[in-house]
């Protein structure tokens, strides 16, 4: 699963009066590999919506971007169902 979290730097940037997006980071690296392919599945999904809908803020690189706060758990049930429908079951 991706990891979605806030990012901790927004009450320091704020502070500081510097410019920050308000969102969440989605890191999608493990310490042993990037998944690039989950990262497009993500930005295909926010290209599919409604540009009132959209939620990826901002691209960091190919596998961390910030979203909008509210689709957190929206992206977490996609790729679970992604994952279900691509999942292979050994026949009985």
């Amino acid at each position: 699963m991706p990891d979605l979290r806030p990012e901790p730097r927004a009450a320091a940037a704020a502070a500081a009066g510097s410019l920050f997006l308000a969102g969440l980071l989605v890191s999608l690296r493990t310490t042993t590999h990037r998944d690039v392919p989950m990262a497009q599945f993500i930005v295909n999904l926010n290209a599919s919506m409604p540009a009132s809908d959209k939620f990826i803020l901002h691209m960091l690189d190919p596998t961390h971007m910030f979203v909008q706060p509210h689709v957190a758990e929206m992206i977490r049930s996609k790729i679970s169902e992604f994952r279900d429908q691509n999942s292979y079951e050994k026949p009985t």
